[in-house]
């Protein structure tokens, strides 16, 4: 099973990658529930992350809590 480790605000957690094959390192992509559901550019990630900050959302990744989340792969 392919794996790598996603980073999330400085969180970095193991995420499945078998849904999206043609990642690679570096790519941002979209998780669910600890798997890669697809590759999201740059500008959408950031997006999302001042979006999610913005509704104090963060905290509940750090619990281990949050569902979607968009991760570089690393």
């Amino acid at each position: 099973m392919r794996m790598g480790k996603a980073n999330f605000g400085g969180i970095v957690k193991q995420v499945c990658l078998e849904y999206t094959p043609e990642v690679e390192l570096g790519d941002y992509v979209l998780v669910h529930v600890g798997f890669s559901l697809s590759r999201v550019n740059e500008d959408e990630a950031v997006r999302t992350y001042k979006l999610l900050e913005e509704m104090d959302q963060l905290g509940e990744l750090e619990a281990g809590e949050a569902e979607e989340e968009t991760h570089e792969v690393r």
